[in-house]
């Protein structure tokens, strides 16, 4: 598994990214002002037919890159088989769209694995508004908004930024674990990567609606009011990206809301993350 850089927190001091997503403490402080190919998905009226961005059979239309190896995949990370794509997890890295999108309903139906190659919870994500090159984030993924798929937090966000910034709006709340909890009808605060042009350090995780106040990273964690399905059973996550805002759906439950959100376009991704995933399903809907 290739080895994990630090993140800064708000406090000051680096913690790893296991520590940092297991812990409490990086997401809080005041709101701050916000700071490639074409795209070929753009608005265009009601939702029409669906783009099946992976089609059954292979990769077409798809590639990856890993932390290390770059475009190659020696030890076979991303593979299909049985109408899905397997995702060992082993190294850091991505499955990412050949071209831009920008104005879409995507959906992703996926389900986790048995094996491990880290402690904690199973993990992942799906990537949007990916922008930069390969690797922007810490050589491991995209720069881009991410949809959390995480054991127990399967709907939060997290800002994965570099060089060019990532910023969101969101309605909600402070609490004591010192993290910005979606929570729709509160004042919004503005999460930010860079202010004025210049970098903040801080890398966001926002929690999405109802997340269980005890979550932790534990093996099978599952929260009293989750919206995920047991390990082994296929969960439907959605994004609705319309303009400048990302709504995020956990098997038909919508469970957070970035509004204002910079950049609006961009490649869409799932990541290798330490955890055995299958998704068998991504399809993009225009809007």
């Amino acid at each position: 598994m290739v080895n994990n850089n630090s993140f800064d927190r708000e406090e000051g001091g680096f913690w790893s990214r296991r520590t940092f997503l297991t812990s409490v403490g990086i997401a809080a402080g005041a709101a701050v002002a916000p700071g490639a190919a074409a795209a070929v998905t753009r608005r265009s009226g009601a939702e029409g037919a669906g783009i099946k961005l992976f089609n059954g059979k292979d990769l077409s239309g798809l590639y990856t890159h890993l932390n290390g190896p770059g475009l190659d995949d020696p030890d076979k990370v991303f593979t299909v088989h049985d109408g899905m794509i397997h995702i060992s997890g082993k190294t850091y890295g991505g499955i990412y769209t050949d071209h831009e999108h920008e104005n879409y309903r995507i959906v992703v139906e996926f389900k986790w694995g048995e094996e491990m190659h880290q402690p904690g919870a199973r993990d992942s994500g799906l990537l949007l508004h990916g922008t930069g090159g390969d690797g922007g984030f810490r050589g491991d993924w995209i720069e881009s908004v991410e949809f959390q798929m995480y054991e127990g937090a399967t709907g939060d966000f997290i800002l994965l930024s570099g060089k060019n910034g990532v910023s969101v709006t969101v309605e909600g709340e402070m609490r004591a674990d010192k993290l910005w909890h979606y929570v729709p009808g509160k004042p919004a605060g503005v999460r930010a990567m860079k202010v004025n042009g210049e970098p903040t350090n801080i890398t966001y995780i926002i929690p999405h609606l109802n997340r269980d106040p005890n979550w932790k990273s534990a093996l099978g964690f599952r929260g009293k009011d989750t919206a995920e399905k047991p390990v082994g059973e296929w969960n439907t996550i959605e994004a609705i990206c319309d303009g400048d805002t990302i709504t995020n759906i956990v098997n038909g439950r919508v469970v957070n809301k970035a509004t204002n959100v910079s950049p609006r376009r961009g490649k869409l991704g799932i990541q290798s993350e330490g955890a055995e995933l299958f998704v068998r399903r991504m399809e993009l809907f225009p809007l």
